[in-house]
This record gives structure tokens, C-alpha cells and sequence, in this order.
């Protein structure tokens, strides 16, 4: 399997290349965050990228390489894209792929563990890039709790969390199943985004695969982008999620904050 290429067709053009280095981009991301106040950086998206650490492209503020991939879209686009309120997790996640998940998980992760470490200073634990830390938040080297690659693991949180609300309904699903039959991946690519997509939207099958407090941020973080948690549904999926993960209150608190000022940088 080329996990590249699937991850460019789920996530748009461009979603691969980001989907490495995501560590390095957090521990950028938090070394900014504690060093500006917040609001100071760049509004909307472009503001997000500069607090990731993540390079423009041509200028837009986007990550490198992400421009073309926000145009071409991706599965993804086509699973958020039945709601007009799911602007955000389709922009970010196709602008930023899983640099993006990693990067603003790390970034809750980091602001959790100060806040909670008796002295409320971000230095009192050891991040910025190329950290233990930081190197824990880049999925392209983790592995979950089966042995399975991390990226995938978060193309399964994603979708699982984007058929929460039950929109999919059966017209669609087809439609997502050509889109998918059309893509240029290998048959064993093509099976991976057919299991997905037939399996149930079960957070706690989800939440099992998680090795560790910081797999759990991260996989919880792709999820609340996935959604909008404007219905019941979507709310109680992610209670479900965040208490099969086993996270503190003070770290849900601090994912679903950084989700929300995601959300406020795309509009």
C-alpha cells in the first residue's frame, strides 16, 4: 500500500507531502505559541499556518505545496461536503493534511501539561522541535496499538467521526463509493477506504487503537475537525470518543479549544 497516495486522494493534492514532519511543524507551533500572546499572529488561515510553523505557498500563508490541494479537495471534501457549516475541517485538513492534526493536538497536548504541571509554564516540559515530545505528534513515524500506521489510523478517526450524524444517507454513500472506485489507487488502497466507509461509526473501536495520552489527542483532535458538533449526534460521538480514550477533562478541553479557534481561522 502507498500511504502517500491514498492520503493525497482522501486528503486532496498535496495532502501527503504534509502528512510528514508534522512533529517538527508542532514543536514550531508551540515554541510561537508561548512566545506571542494570542491574536498576534495573521487572522484566517494564513494565521493558522504561520502559528504551525508551516510555510506559505506563493505567498497565501498556506502550507507549501497545499494550494493545489485545496482546489482538487479530496474524499474528505466529499464527506464534509453535504453540510454548508463544515467550512473549516475541509480547508484545514485538505490546506494542512495530517500536519494539521499534529500539529494543533501537539499544541492542546503541550498547554495541558503546563497547565497541570504546578507552575503553569510552558518550559516546564521539554517540547519545541525535534523533542521526544514533538517527535510523538508526527504520524508518519508512530504506529497504533495494532501495529498499524498512525496516518491510517487517523483516516479511520476522520471517517468514522464524519458519519456520526448519520448525513450519509444511502443515494450518497454510492456516490462516495464511485468517487472512490475512480480514484488512482492500487486495489488494497481502494479496499481500505471501502472498509471505512462500510464500517460502523463506533468512537470506542476507534478509541482502542490509540497507544498512548498523545495518540489519543491526536486521534480526538482529527475527529472534532471532522464534524461540526451541531447536532446531538456529533456531540455524544465525541463525549463517547473522548471517555473511550481515557483523557483528562483539562486535555479535552484544551483539543476542543484549539478545534474552535481552527474553526474561527476558516471563516
Amino acid at each position: 500500500m502507498d500511504i502517500n497516495r491514498l492520503l493525497e486522494n482522501f486528503l486532496g493534492q498535496g495532502g501527503a507531502g504534509q502528512s510528514q514532519g508534522a512533529g517538527r511543524a508542532a514543536g514550531q507551533a508551540t515554541g510561537q505559541a508561548t512566545g506571542q500572546a494570542a491574536g498576534q499572529s495573521g487572522g484566517g488561515l494564513s494565521g493558522l499556518a504561520s502559528s504551525l510553523g508551516l510555510g506559505s505557498a506563493g505567498g497565501s500563508g498556506l502550507p507549501s505545496g497545499l494550494a493545489g490541494g485545496a482546489a482538487a479537495g479530496g474524499l474528505i471534501a466529499l464527506l464534509m461536503g453535504n453540510k454548508s457549516a463544515r467550512k473549516f475541517g475541509g480547508k484545514a485538513l485538505t490546506y494542512g493534511g495530517l500536519a494539521v492534526v499534529g500539529g494543533l493536538a501537539y499544541k492542546a497536548w503541550s498547554n495541558y501539561k503546563a497547565n497541570t504541571s504546578g507552575n503553569g509554564a510552558p518550559g516546564a516540559i521539554a517540547t519545541g522541535a525535534g523533542s521526544p515530545a514533538a517527535d510523538a505528534f508526527d504520524p508518519a513515524t508512530q504506529h497504533d496499538s495494532a501495529g498499524g500506521d498512525m496516518r491510517l489510523t487517523l483516516v479511520r478517526a476522520m471517517i468514522s467521526a464524519s458519519k456520526a450524524d448519520g448525513h450519509i444517507d444511502k443515494d450518497e454513500n454510492a456516490r462516495l463509493q464511485e468517487a472512490i472506485q475512480s480514484m488512482n489507487l492500487a486495489a488494497d488502497e481502494k479496499a481500505f477506504l471501502f472498509d471505512q466507509m462500510n464500517a460502523p461509526s463506533d468512537p470506542v473501536t476507534i478509541a482502542r487503537l490509540a497507544r498512548g495520552e498523545e495518540q489519543a489527542a491526536e486521534i480526538y483532535l482529527a475527529s472534532a475537525l471532522s464534524v461540526d458538533v451541531d447536532t446531538p449526534e456529533e456531540r455524544r460521538y465525541l463525549e463517547r470518543l473522548a471517555d473511550a480514550l481515557h483523557l483528562p477533562d483539562e486535555l479535552r478541553r484544551q483539543l476542543d479549544a484549539q478545534a474552535e479557534e481552527a474553526g474561527a481561522a476558516g471563516q
